[in-house]
């Protein structure tokens, strides 16, 4: 992928999820998401959230066109219900970085396995990328599951790498999927 190319609107779906970009109509249920205490840990978001900041967040996430980002909002297909979203982010050249969350009643049924599987074939196959990284809080154990089953073989932990909802800094592990891996 070149850099700074835009990257167009795509949807992915398998039978159990359609993966859409995110509309300024789901503010409502991202900021239900973003309000829930283990979502906010370790998916931070501005403090003090309100509807018109669950708007701007859908709209930034919605603009994909710097090309450093594609930003879905994970639902069912069947009842356009959402039940998380994920995000492939620090796209440049032929690299990346892939992000998700899940509404709690989605957890545990391999939404997020399946959400980051779906964007990371799309993103190998359609935008050309070599390696997209995936960073959790070490802390993060259920996200270290769906990196494991998402093919990301773990490469090492990063100190104090990053800030988390609680304020501290958290070691993260650091995963990674080539497009050259099986």
């Amino acid at each position: 992928m070149q850099d700074s190319r835009p990257v167009e609107h795509v949807e992915l779906n398998t039978p159990e999820l359609l993966l859409r970009p995110w509309r300024e109509e789901d503010a409502a249920d991202v900021l239900a998401a973003l309000r829930d205490p283990e979502t906010a840990q370790w998916n931070p978001s501005a403090p003090g959230l309100d509807l018109a900041g669950a708007r701007a967040w859908t709209r930034a996430r919605a603009d994909w066109s710097a090309g450093t980002h594609a930003s879905f909002a994970v639902t069912d297909p069947a009842t356009g219900v959402l039940t998380g979203s994920v995000s492939l982010h620090r796209i440049h050249g032929d690299e990346g970085s892939i992000g998700y969350w899940t509404v709690p009643s989605a957890r545990g049924r391999g939404v997020a396995t399946a959400a980051v599987r779906l964007v990371t074939g799309w993103a190998f196959g359609s935008l050309g990328l070599h390696r997209i990284e995936l960073c959790h809080a070490v802390a993060n154990v259920a996200s270290c599951r769906v990196a494991d089953r998402a093919g990301y073989p773990w490469e090492g932990t990063l100190r104090e790498s990053h800030r988390y909802g609680d304020g501290r800094r958290h070691d993260e592990h650091l995963h990674a999927r080539l497009a050259t891996d099986e």
